[in-house]
């Protein structure tokens, strides 16, 4: 590499983003004998969970697969439930960046403002400096990065504190006060199921029902851990062998309408009881293909869940008697008790589909019945430009100066999932086109990091300048995709999967839903002989 100015670091490989795949990549690459660093814009590693400190914020799989496949991680590290929360997720991160010595190579507060390829490197510029100069860059910022904020008239006038979930300040005191959520997804049905339990006034605008599951969570021993330990290598391989990533897949040798009624009660009493994801992935994958199946599923749903709310106005709109969607073609929160939350005396339940949000005043919001809801906090547990907004709103350039905005504008074009034509050396991870958030999350980064370091590794041992995933087969992964998900009930969906929660977005569908296993299999086979991919290699030297 030639000279830079005084004010930017050269390093082979950049990552940005020190969630789990960042972390995971920096971990790996120094493996490689590559010099490597990696920038995050928040003040320390957890990615989502270092931002998610709103009430209730935890983890919806269960541990031990929602960690790092590193020995001398989890040797050293005891889970105190099922399902950790979000103070427990960034002791984890803390102690991961101890045992692995990752902040020498870590820079925080760091905000990357644009990215561009010339002479054969990238150009990363920060907010406040310094810029980098890589040969292989990495934005790891996962597929829930950029928050969303919908529009409503007169938001401007409100003159109370509006907070987004991924913002929430944990010093705030809502005791006595009038609270709004926004939102019923998984933030949503966290900060209801607790907010409720405080001394407030709390409405819950609700736009969609969640079909959320039972939970199922329990508390954990350190002699129960320190004995299964010595399955958790097993246990965290497994997800990668499966449809789902989880380390389990629903019996395929019986259809499901074929089995006896009493078998096929008793095989989703039990998953129900268990709790968890377990209620659809461990019973049948029928149910994103077969109607009656599916409303099987959801009538076995309403009718535990109807049972737990005793008002009958919010029952018929958090649990209708009318299927709404698909059960399991937008990822069901897992909930504790947001049905008995809900059914509070203090918990107000507004229908946003019979009564939408018209506009705000200086003290509220008012629908379109012409009521004044009057609030002194509004939280938008409205999620993220799920997918592509992390890597659209970093303003990344392709090798023509295309920005990536633009290039995605009328969809979404990737190879693998990982790499995007026009962006040589450019390497991503649990983004879009991938398996991310369909199914377990460490499986799909663990193996995609590790593809990419073997990819790395292939390039230095065979002379490789760089390699950039061509236009055609990056056509044919996205239409695969579209393919697949024509041939099941995820067509008929309306949600953050296929884009549809961000207006003007490409109706599309987002992440790869041919199983996770398949997916593994097809990233394996393209990196053998670099298939869907051009490469340039290095200038042979003078004789």
């Amino acid at each position: 590499m030639g000279s830079t100015a005084p004010d930017t670091i050269r390093t082979d490989v950049l990552i940005v983003g020190a969630g789990f795949s960042g972390v995971y990549a920096l971990h790996m690459i120094r493996k490689l004998g590559l010099s490597v660093k990696l920038i995050e814009k928040g003040s320390g590693y957890g990615g989502v969970w270092h931002w998610n400190r709103y009430p209730g914020a935890r983890v919806d799989s269960e541990m031990p697969t929602y960690q790092l496949n590193i020995p001398e991680i989890h040797e050293t590290w005891n889970w105190s439930c099922r399902y950790p929360d979000h103070h427990e997720l960034r002791a984890y991160f803390a102690h991961v960046a101890k045992v692995l010595d990752l902040e020498k190579d870590t820079t925080f507060n760091t905000l990357v403002q644009g990215a561009t390829w010339e002479d054969g490197e990238w150009n990363i510029f920060t907010q406040d400096g310094p810029n980098y100069v890589c040969k292989y860059f990495l934005p790891c910022v996962g597929f829930a990065f950029q928050k969303h904020y919908p529009e409503f008239r007169g938001l401007e006038n409100y003159k109370g504190l509006l907070v987004h979930s991924a913002e929430y300040p944990e010093d705030l005191d809502l005791k006595g006060k009038r609270v709004a959520v926004l939102g019923n997804g998984a933030s949503g049905v966290q900060c209801i199921q607790e907010i409720a339990r405080e001394d407030c006034q709390l409405t819950a605008f609700i736009r969609n029902i969640n079909t959320a599951y039972p939970m199922g969570q329990r508390t954990f021993d350190v002699f129960e851990q320190n004995i299964s330990k010595s399955f958790y290598d097993c246990i965290l391989r497994a997800g990668r062998h499966t449809a789902s990533g989880y380390p389990y897949n629903p019996p395929s040798s019986v259809r499901w309408n074929e089995l006896h009624p009493e078998i096929s009660a008793r095989l989703m009493e039990n998953a129900w009881r268990r709790g968890g994801f377990t209620f659809h992935l461990s019973t049948t994958g029928e149910f994103v293909f077969d109607k009656e199946v599916n409303r099987t599923f959801y009538d076995f749903w309403k009718e535990r869940t109807r049972a737990r709310v005793s008002d009958p106005v919010k029952r018929d709109i958090v649990a209708p008697e009318q299927q709404p969607y698909w059960i399991g073609t937008k990822r069901p929160s897992l909930e504790q008790y947001y049905y008995e939350s809900i059914d509070r005396p203090n918990v107000s339940v507004v229908d946003l589909k019979k009564n939408p949000i018209d506009h705000f005043t200086a003290d509220g919001i008012v629908t379109t019945d012409g009521t004044e809801h009057k609030l002194d906090v509004v939280l938008f547990a409205t999620g993220y430009d799920f997918w592509t907004g992390g890597l659209t709103n970093m303003n990344i350039r392709d090798k023509n100066g295309l920005h990536l905005k633009e290039k995605w504008a009328k969809g979404c074009e990737t190879h693998l999932g990982l790499s995007i034509p026009g962006c040589p050396n450019l390497f991503y991870a649990y983004g879009p086109q991938s398996p991310a958030a369909l199914g377990s999350t460490l499986p799909i980064i663990e193996t995609q990091v590790e593809w990419i370091c073997r990819a790395l590794s292939k390039m230095k041992s065979e002379g490789i300048k760089y390699v950039e995933p061509q236009a055609g087969p990056a056509k044919k992964w996205r239409q695969t995709i579209q393919d697949h998900c024509s041939q099941t009930l995820y067509a008929d969906g309306s949600n953050y999967y296929i884009g549809t929660n961000i207006p003007g977005k490409p109706r599309e569908q987002l992440p790869w839903i041919g199983g996770t296993d398949v997916y593994i299999q097809r990233c394996n086979e393209a990196l053998d002989g670099w298939e869907g991919f051009d490469v340039v290699f290095d200038e042979a030297p003078a004789p």
